[in-house]
């Protein structure tokens, strides 16, 4: 009896980690709207402590005996220690303030501090679809805000700006992407897993979302999941049965994007591609151009200092609120800003934007900084994705790392890291 009586405790302890997580999740998922609301723009900065302040409590109250867990863990937590450090480094050699290195640790590992925290938890079956079923509430939420701002206020030009539908990620630049994103990925993942729903309401939702792709204007994220499909495709040329299976939907995804060519959704000149890509990569050129240490090439110009979000515009957006906290600014952004500024291609399209994800942690943090980061990728791949549509998620996050500057996007990212973490449990106990 006794036996029994801890085993429901230690099950209440789980869930109530779960439900912990899922709260974290929603300050940064809903932020926008919070502040909508009318509350004070500091909101958006809540999931720097409740993200962190979640995944402690999961630890802490984490008794998993399986072996596996823990290994996975040790191992992420081990490579977040090692970011740190050169995070850190890169810091005190470039003068960046304090509030410069903890914004933009947390923006790059929030996601894997997530991650930690669910994989930490011995989640049961009732556990997994407590958090499944959230997951899902928030996607359908994400695309009813979307059907609204479009089909019943209208908003798809309002006073004179574009780019206005973009779901619960409300008053964001790019939020119209954001949400776009979230929401295919939202459709693709409840097609696959929403077994107990029948197809054809799978498939309706699954076409909702792309619909919410084509009316947000952003068919950048259909040419993301492209890509994220054929690089998948080439993860299984090694097996002959998976290549024909993989092939079927390389056909269909080149299919696709050629329809998309013809009707008009990437119809881009030579002329034009060449100059969108030469300012894709002005960043790469003008940021060596500022070193001024010998260690620059290895640890970058310091958090926040080059073309990654925090040091792309949100230091300048909330300079007010963080100024007298210590930031500092590097004139390498305004450097980058100015090309575009100058290139007739600048205001064309944000594909082509050297602002992003990749680009911003090299400039950044430099080699070292890169590869501390892709090694923290790695673990997830590895350790984390158990199953091809895993694979798949996270191969749309590094494809969006070469275009947006998502993979600092608290929203986007938080919500990709419970995705995954979800998909991993879920796995974990059809294994055992």
């Amino acid at each position: 009896m006794n036996v029994e009586a801890i085993d429901r405790q230690q099950r209440k302890r789980f869930i109530k980690s779960s439900t912990i997580v899922l709260l974290a999740f929603a300050t940064a998922f809903f932020a926008r709207l919070i502040e909508a609301l009318g509350l004070p723009a500091a909101v958006n900065f809540l999931h720097f402590a409740t993200i962190p302040l979640a995944c402690g409590i999961a630890l802490a109250k984490a008794r998993s005996k399986s072996q596996r867990q823990l290994t996975i863990v040790q191992e992420i937590l081990l490579g977040l220690l090692i970011f740190f450090i050169l995070m850190c480094a890169s810091g005190l050699l470039n003068n960046a303030g304090l509030i410069n290195v903890v914004l933009n640790y947390l923006m790059l590992t929030e996601p894997y501090l997530l991650l930690v925290a669910i994989a930490c938890i011995p989640m049961s079956l009732k556990s997994t679809e407590k958090l499944h079923d959230w997951l899902v509430r928030f996607g359908f939420i994400n695309l009813l805000f979307a059907f609204v701002q479009r089909f019943v206020l209208n908003l798809q030009l309002h006073d004179g700006l574009e780019d206005n539908i973009k779901g619960v990620f409300l008053h964001q630049g790019s939020g119209h992407v954001v949400g776009a994103s979230v929401s295919l990925t939202f459709g693709t993942y409840y097609l696959f897993t929403a077994q107990k729903r029948p197809l054809w309401l799978r498939l309706l939702v699954f076409f909702a979302t792309v619909i919410h792709v084509i009316i947000s204007d952003a068919k950048q994220v259909l040419a993301v999941f492209l890509a994220a499909l054929v690089l998948l495709f080439c993860t299984k040329l090694k097996d002959i049965t998976e290549f024909l299976k993989y092939s079927v939907g390389a056909i269909l995804a080149v299919s696709i994007a050629v329809w998309l060519a013809n009707n008009g959704f990437l119809a881009w000149s030579v002329d034009m591609t060449l100059e969108g890509m030469k300012l894709k990569l002005v960043g790469f050129s003008i940021i060596p151009s500022f070193y001024h240490s010998p260690l620059n090439p290895l640890l970058g110009l310091g958090p926040g200092h080059t073309i990654g979000r925090l040091g792309g515009w949100m230091l300048r957006d909330y300079w007010d609120l963080l100024s007298p906290l210590g930031a500092t600014q590097f004139s390498v952004s305004e450097a980058v800003w100015t090309a575009v500024g100058a290139s007739w291609f600048g205001d064309k399209s944000s594909m082509f934007s050297p602002f992003f994800g990749w680009a911003g942690i090299w400039g950044d943090l430099g080699l070292l900084g890169l590869g501390a980061y892709s090694y923290l990728a790695f673990l997830v791949w590895h350790r984390l994705c158990s199953d091809d549509l895993a694979r798949f998620f996270l191969l749309t996050i590094f494809v969006f790392g070469l275009i947006f500057t998502q993979l600092e996007e608290p929203g986007y990212m938080l919500f990709m890291a419970i995705l995954l973490g979800l998909q991993w449990q879920k796995c974990r106990l059809s294994y055992n």
